[in-house]
C-alpha cells in the first residue's frame, strides 16, 4: 500500500496534476493531504537513487498507472531492480572501503599511531593513573565520541553527557581490542577498518557499509 502511495505521489508531482498554484487548502482534510504528501516527497528524496534515469522512471509510472503494457512483469521488475540496487550498494561500499583503506595507510606514517596485527590503529591522547587493563569478559564505563573519516559526528557519549558501560564481549571488534590496551583514565584515540567495525553493514544513517571509523575513547572504569 505505502509502495502504492508513493508511486502515485511521484506520477502526480511529475505529471503536474497537483501543482502548486491549483492546490486550495478548505478544510482539515485538505491540509492532512497536503501535509501526508510532503511527508511522502521527503520520504521518496531518501529512497530514490540519485543514478536513475527520472525520464525513464516517470515514463514507467505513468505507464504502470494506466495500466499499458509493460516490458517487464512485475516480478522481473522486482528482480531487475533489487539486483541493480544490491549493485549499487556494493560499489558505494567498494569506494568507502577503498577511502578508508587510503586514510589509514597515511595516518600510521604518523609517529603517534600504533597499528596492531589486525589492523587496529590507535594513538594515547592522556595517560590516567589506573594500573590494571580490562579483560575481554570486563564490563567497563567509558566516555566516547565518534565519527567518520571525515570529521562527520555519527554518536557521543561525551555529548550526550552521560557516559556508556557495556561488556568488552559486546561491542564491535576493535573496541574489544583496543580497549584491553586501555588503563583507568587513559583516553585513546582508535582508527578502526571496516573489518573491526561494523564490515559491510549499515549503522544507523551515517554509517554505511565499508566505513572505516575514528573513535576518541576514554576508559573511566572497569566494572568488575
Amino acid at each position: 500500500m505505502k509502495k502504492t502511495l508513493l508511486l502515485l505521489f511521484v506520477a502526480a508531482m511529475t505529471t503536474g496534476l497537483f501543482a502548486q498554484s491549483k492546490v486550495t487548502l478548505t478544510n482539515a482534510k485538505d491540509s492532512a493531504s497536503y501535509a501526508y504528501g510532503i511527508v511522502l516527497a521527503n520520504s521518496i528524496k531518501r529512497q530514490l537513487s540519485s543514478d536513475l534515469s527520472r525520464d525513464v522512471l516517470i515514463a514507467a509510472l505513468n505507464g504502470a498507472l494506466k495500466d499499458e503494457n509493460m516490458l517487464f512483469t512485475p516480478e522481473a521488475a522486482n528482480k531487475i531492480f533489487s539486483d541493480y540496487n544490491r549493485a549499487m550498494q556494493a560499489k558505494a561500499s567498494e569506494r568507502i572501503r577503498k577511502e578508508g583503506q587510503e586514510f589509514l595507510e597515511q595516518n600510521k606514517k604518523r609517529k603517534e599511531v600504533t597499528t596492531t596485527a589486525s589492523g587496529l590503529q590507535y594513538e594515547v591522547l592522556k595517560r590516567g593513573t589506573g594500573t590494571e587493563s580490562p579483560k575481554e569478559t570486563d564490563k567497563v564505563e567509558v566516555h566516547y565520541h565518534g565519527t567518520l573519516i571525515n570529521g562527520e559526528v555519527f554518536d557521543s557519549s561525551v555529548e550526550r553527557g552521560q557516559p556508556a558501560q557495556f561488556g568488552l564481549n559486546q561491542v564491535i571488534k576493535g573496541w574489544t581490542e583496543g580497549l584491553q590496551y586501555m588503563k583507568e583514565g587513559d583516553k585513546f584515540k582508535f582508527y578502526l577498518p571496516a573489518d573491526l567495525a561494523y564490515g559491510e553493514r549499515s549503522a544507523g544513517a551515517k554509517i554505511k557499509p565499508g566505513s572505516t571509523l575514528v573513535f576518541e575513547v576514554e576508559l573511566l572504569k572497569i566494572l568488575k
